[in-house]
């Protein structure tokens, strides 16, 4: 038998029970990736992050949700830096990490807060969304009179695919309720993607945009509190369908997880490089609890 110890971080916020929960194990090349499903469904976040090549140069990591691997998770790769730099504060990390959808550009500031750590997002895609938007929307609790129809219902990713949903009111975010398990039969161009309902009304008074994030379907999770992806998919949103007046690089800061007690603060830089969009979501993580799990 073999025992893993999972550490837990609370991410996107400097208080614990806040933010976005995550696990990270620091040893996962010894393990299998069966092994790495079943922790990660034992654990019950909505992702948990392995560390492999921990004493290389770049470290390579791999995100679990309880039902599936993930090809990136935002608010796993903070976790998983800090735990890294706390694991070895005298070991000066590179400034590049391995995922599945390739090399991420990571940057580490130590503030009076925290280690803030800052990880640039992959490739910025959109489209556009196609089809019956009625069963879309009932199978998260809204309708049709509760969107912002000055912006469109778009799909995005910097790595995974979520749609993007304007809503007018912030107060119609209590009510919203998702029905995950219809996810992947109601969005028919990409049935892998979540829901991402967004709102220019906030809670903070500093941030700029609201948003709650629905699991997908193969996920096996409901909802993620506090989402570094789709956060940063929000960030190019807003400066592409929203903020049009803006040129050059510019930053947002975008709340979530009110509506689960679990508030947090994502701050996300964009920047358009001539046809492309570059993004980079920042954060602090704090470090919560661990647990062992035997194998």
């Amino acid at each position: 038998m073999k025992k893993v110890e999972i550490l837990h971080y609370d991410v996107f916020t400097t208080t614990p029970g806040k933010g976005n929960p995550a696990g990270v194990v620091l040893n996962g090349d010894a393990l299998a990736q069966e092994q790495m499903q079943y922790i990660a469904a034992q654990t019950g976040f909505t992702e948990t992050t392995f560390v492999c090549q921990l004493n290389q140069p770049v470290p390579r990591l791999r995100y679990f949700s309880p039902k599936s691997e993930m090809n990136l998770c935002g608010h796993g790769t903070i976790a998983a830096w800090t735990a890294l730099q706390e694991h070895n504060s005298e070991r000066e990390l590179g400034h590049v990490t391995e995922t599945k959808i390739g090399q991420l550009a990571m940057e580490t500031v130590r503030t009076t807060e925290g280690i803030q750590i800052r990880m640039r997002q992959g490739r910025a895609r959109f489209l556009p969304f196609e089809g019956d938007l009625e069963p879309v929307l009932e199978s998260i609790g809204l309708e049709s009179h509760q969107l912002d129809e000055r912006f469109p219902v778009i799909y995005g990713s910097t790595g995974n695919w979520t749609l993007i949903i304007p809503v007018k009111r912030l107060k119609d975010f209590l009510n919203m309720r998702p029905d995950n398990k219809r996810f992947a039969s109601v969005l028919k161009q990409i049935p892998e993607a979540s829901i991402h309902p967004v709102c220019l009304e906030t809670y903070m008074s500093d941030a700029d945009m609201h948003g709650r994030h629905f699991s997908a379907t193969q996920s096996g999770t409901e909802e993620d509190p506090v989402t570094g992806t789709a956060s940063g998919v929000m960030g190019i949103y807003h400066a592409a369908y929203i903020n049009l007046q803006s040129q050059g690089r510019q930053v947002f800061q975008v709340e979530q997880g009110h509506e689960m007690g679990r508030e947090g603060l994502v701050e996300v830089t964009v920047n358009r490089n001539q046809t492309n969009w570059e993004v980079m979501i920042a954060g602090i993580s704090v470090r919560n609890t661990s647990q062992e799990i035997t194998l």
